[in-house]
């Protein structure tokens, strides 16, 4: 499956997954390995990309920060409410 294929996010880690899996099999050749790398290392780009081109409001800024931060303490994620800025 060609990159340039894979526009949403979605679909980049769907086909990192798939490699992922194709890496860790032994069947898997060395050579195989590293195209495949070199595969996820574009694909891992092109994520960033998306994910820098991704405009938040402050309001959505604001509370993907404290779910990120809430992750990292080991709390438990809590669904962000539609109404919580009004």
């Amino acid at each position: 499956m060609a990159d340039t294929a894979l526009n949403s996010f979605a679909d980049i880690t769907e086909r990192l997954d798939e490699i992922v899996a194709s890496v860790r099999s032994k069947d898997t050749s060395l050579e195989r390995s590293l195209d495949l790398l070199d595969e996820g290392i574009a694909l891992g780009s092109r994520a960033v990309e998306l994910v820098d081109s991704f405009d938040l409001s402050p309001e959505e800024a604001e509370q993907l920060a404290d779910a990120v931060e809430a992750d990292a303490a080991g709390e438990p994620e809590a669904a962000p409410h539609e109404n919580d800025a009004e």
